[in-house]
């Protein structure tokens, strides 16, 4: 019988011991056939200990990036350590929506039959444009018709959904909808309401520098939908304050 070399499976799918943390979170994806845009989580395929290799890989980018810049980090006392706080930043602040599991929810029966009206918020959010990873700063408010099938969470629990979904490069128009998404799966109201008011700083900080302006959309599922009392009663007492 003529011994045959064994390969490691990990070799196999193109990756070795020396390949980064990165491109191993990467090859899970592609082969699990999962997308992994800016707004997506992909922690279900992060494996323990990968995101302090993810912070030490993205760090030695930024300092290449700071070199690229021009800028000599070696001799800038402002700068030397740079590279290290924007890698954590990122990955552990900013971005952590993406590789965070979703936030632990306990859900409690609609026991009384509620049936009435719930807002929710002003909820202070940020998040980062997917386009120039420049900060979105604003308010988040959510109105919930529950059903008599309905579950029901605490009111921190909406914050921390909300803060979950938000901490990720993206735009307003498709966190409000995967925000709304998330509430919908998870509590199964009547009527589900999303609206998020918020200033974005690549409208302030570079081209047209416009400090005025602010982005307010919206989201609307089932009675909200359908009931145009519900509907202006939920948005006249999301915009009582700002008059």
């Amino acid at each position: 019988m003529i011994a045959t070399a064994t390969v490691p499976v990990a070799h196999k799918a193109g990756i070795t011991q020396t390949t980064p943390a990165s491109g191993r979170i990467r090859r899970r994806l592609i082969e699990a056939g999962q997308r992994f845009h800016a707004n997506d989580n992909i922690a279900a395929f992060v494996r323990p200990g990968e995101l302090d290799e993810l912070r030490n890989e993205v760090q030695g980018h930024v300092h290449e990036l700071l070199r690229a810049l021009v800028i000599d980090t070696a001799s800038d006392h402002n700068t030397i350590d740079t590279a290290r706080r924007v890698a954590k930043m990122f990955v552990d602040e900013v971005f952590r929506g993406r590789y965070e599991s979703p936030p632990e929810i306990t859900r409690f029966p609609n026991a009384a039959q509620l049936n009435e009206l719930m807002i929710v918020g002003p909820i202070r959010v940020r998040s980062a444009c997917s386009h120039h990873l420049c900060p979105i700063m604003g308010r988040v408010w959510i109105g919930v018709l529950p059903s008599p099938t309905s579950d029901l969470i605490g009111l921190s629990k909406y914050a921390r959904l909300c803060h979950w979904i938000m901490s990720r490069p993206q735009i307003q128009e498709e966190a409000v909808v995967m925000l709304a998404d998330e509430l919908e799966r998870r509590i199964r109201p009547e009527g589900l309401a999303v609206v998020m008011r918020a200033e974005h700083f690549c409208m302030h900080w570079r081209g047209v520098r416009d400090d005025e302006s602010s982005l307010t959309n919206s989201v609307m599922r089932g009675a909200f939908l359908t009931d145009a009392n519900l509907r202006r009663e939920f948005l006249d007492l999301t915009t009582r304050g700002d008059r």
